[in-house]
């Protein structure tokens, strides 16, 4: 077991036959199993404008179906340069996501600049802003920036099942219950002023947090 566990580790790419049946599945679960409701008041789906898009990590699991085809698209996310993010890269091309690579930590610079060309191209950006290792529901400050930089709105994306089990992981991962409600609720666009300063920066990351939560059902305790 030792031997297996050891050899998974060192490997950097799996083959693609494997995403490819992982993607076939969830796209089968989510047409089978569930019902989806979208809520895209600001018709960002069909919107030719580059923007900046978030969810929860623990929400993820059917983001990318329950995604309109149009917005997958025109879509690019922002995926952690680890090995665990090659996955995730080689997963979402099934649903014609695209990534680019960078986290906080790691190639960030280069993750940013990838999402200011993708967005002067009409691109949308979408962070998993609590990823890849939280605190959940704490937000990153990249697109804080990324929003500063270019000009370019933030919608705060609501992921919310009617029924679902967590799983006992750091971020309390959500799968959703067979025959739950999925609803996909793109929020207000959010403006972030240019040239910003790390008070600036920090002011409009709790502001932004707030309404991801906010859109999210997130009940957080008082002293959080």
């Amino acid at each position: 077991m030792n031997f297996f566990k050891t050899k998974f580790r060192q490997t950097k790419k799996l083959p693609d036959w494997i995403f490819a049946v992982a993607a076939t599945l969830i796209k089968v679960l989510f047409k089978c199993l569930y019902r989806c409701e979208v809520n895209d008041r600001h018709n960002l789906c069909q919107d030719g404008r580059g923007a900046i898009g978030m969810a929860w990590h623990n929400r993820l699991l059917f983001f990318a179906p329950a995604l309109p085809g149009p917005a997958r698209k025109r879509t690019m996310a922002v995926v952690s340069p680890s090995r665990d993010g090659q996955y995730i890269a080689d997963f979402l091309k099934y649903f014609d996501v695209g990534a680019l690579r960078g986290s906080s930590r790691r190639q960030g610079a280069n993750a940013l600049l990838g999402a200011i060309h993708a967005i002067q191209e009409g691109k949308n950006i979408a962070f998993t802003p609590d990823g890849p290792r939280g605190p959940r529901y704490v937000l990153k400050p990249g697109p804080i920036v990324l929003a500063s930089k270019t000009g370019a709105p933030i919608y705060p994306i609501g992921l919310n099942y009617s029924r679902y089990w967590s799983v006992k992981s750091w971020d309390a991962f959500q799968i959703p219950k067979p025959g739950a409600k999925i609803t996909l609720d793109f929020g207000d666009p959010i403006y972030i002023p240019a040239d910003l300063d790390a008070d600036g920066i920090e002011h409009w990351r709790q502001i932004v947090e707030k309404a991801m939560n906010e859109i999210n059902a997130v009940d957080l305790p008082l002293n959080s």
